[in-house]
């Protein structure tokens, strides 16, 4: 199968084309994820959240953008690493990123509205007068992670997730609900809110009476377990 072949059979689900395509650009996430090396996390954190920002670049990349898959995808890389380190209060969205993000969503909706049809990422770049990559960054850096409810018992229900609509689409993936649905409740909570209620780890360890250090812990193995389920 060629690299169109792959990018296409990844994001209708097929898991062996994924792991293929993840294989074949490890290269590209360790690159970024030395750039970020000296801000307080261990390289092969950084490699494992740079992984996940992969394979949302391989689900939602179309061959048809006119563009090289590792142009699209170092900034959906390098802001899942950034989104982790905000989380953890050492960066900070510029404010011409929160901009060019609020840009986006406005025309997102403007253009749902009118079409009754969501926008791909690159006619959302066209309108907004950037390139797919700018776009890419601003969404990814600055997009609302999404909403929950909870069940009659208080406990989060999975298969009422409202998953977010970011630009790779990546959490519409039935095997992501599948993964985060075999969880125990405990590690569902933690997802939850750090990814879509996006609380910090303090955040998050203060909601569920535990401490920062034992959050980050459960997140670290909670992300490989997904990581290779997804795989």
């Amino acid at each position: 199968m060629n690299e169109e072949g792959l990018f296409k059979a990844a994001a209708e689900g097929d898991t062996d084309a994924l792991s293929t395509l993840v294989e074949e650009n490890m290269g590209l996430v360790k690159s970024l994820a030395l750039r970020f090396r000296d801000r307080g996390t261990e390289m092969e954190d950084l490699v494992q959240i740079g992984t996940i920002g992969l394979i949302k670049a391989i689900r939602g990349f179309d061959t048809g953008f006119g563009t090289r898959f590792s142009t699209y995808a170092v900034p959906l890389i390098s802001g899942e690493i950034k989104k982790h380190l905000r989380d953890d209060g050492i960066i900070k969205v510029s404010r011409e990123l929160k901009r060019k993000g609020a840009l986006l969503c406005r025309e997102k909706q403007r253009l749902l509205t009118e079409t009754g049809e969501e926008p791909h990422i690159s006619q959302l770049a066209q309108v907004s007068g950037m390139s797919v990559e700018e776009a890419a960054s601003a969404l990814d850096a600055t997009a609302p992670v999404g909403s929950i409810y909870e069940s009659g018992e208080g406990e989060l229900a999975p298969e009422n997730i409202l998953w977010t609509d970011n630009v790779a689409a990546f959490s519409e993936s039935l095997a992501l609900r599948q993964a985060v649905k075999s969880l125990d409740a405990e590690d569902r909570q933690i997802v939850a809110l750090r990814y879509y209620k996006g609380l910090s780890q303090t955040e998050t360890a203060r909601c569920l009476g535990l401490t920062q250090v034992k959050v980050s812990r459960r997140e670290k193995k909670i992300m490989e377990r997904l990581r290779k389920e997804l795989l």
